[in-house]
């Protein structure tokens, strides 16, 4: 009789730590970290893009939490002639929905802000002068899955998803503009994202 006790308490309290991790109050912590070297044939140096940003979010109710990322962003393009460094900054929301008690689907959206500079890359990969300043707004809504293998620990899979970008470019020379939007659906499940999460 006791390890029957003794069992139906250890899955209530697995059930109940399930469940605490998305409940209003709780704080979620994470982030995105991301490093891409590549080498064309030929080019003097490879291009270099470099990222990161943790985030910070807040259960403003049930399943439903709010916050931001801030970090940093790092792009050096040899084969394009240019460099962009950008100060990023990225409010969202999440919701998620109980699949069971361990597995949760979430959606993610996201308005992710980028200001920085651009500056000259010579023939032998080496920086110039700042050429323009740079703006980059979006949208971005993505689907996921997240698993918890315990109370404080969310392993996440996630794919890109429908995202809209602009991007603004002004030229330090001459004052003009140069204004990009794009806008897409990107679900491709052969380039997935996996991530951790910290739930308090």
């Amino acid at each position: 009789m006791k390890k029957v006790l003794l069992s139906l308490l250890a899955v209530a309290a697995l059930t109940f730590g399930a469940k605490a991790q998305t409940e209003k109050g709780k704080i979620i912590l994470g982030g995105n970290v991301g490093f891409n070297s590549t080498k064309v044939d030929g080019a003097p140096k490879a291009d270099v893009n470099f990222s990161v940003v943790p985030s910070v979010g807040y259960f403003v109710g049930n399943n439903f939490a709010v916050g931001t990322g801030v970090g940093y962003e790092y792009d050096k393009s040899v084969s394009n002639s240019n460099q962009r460094e950008s100060f990023v900054v990225a409010p969202f929301g999440r919701y998620y929905v109980n699949l069971t008690e361990q597995f949760k689907f979430f959606g993610h959206l996201s308005v992710p802000m980028a200001f920085g500079t651009q500056k000259d890359v010579n023939a032998n990969g080496d920086t110039g002068a700042k050429e323009a300043t740079t703006t980059a707004i979006g949208v971005n809504l993505a689907p996921g899955f997240a698993f918890f293998p315990t109370k404080k620990i969310g392993i996440e899979f996630s794919v890109n998803g429908l995202g809209y970008n602009n991007l603004s470019v002004k030229s330090e020379a001459t004052g003009a503009k140069l204004k990009t939007n794009s806008f897409g659906l990107d679900g491709n499940t052969f380039a997935p994202k996996l991530g951790v999460q910290f739930h308090f």
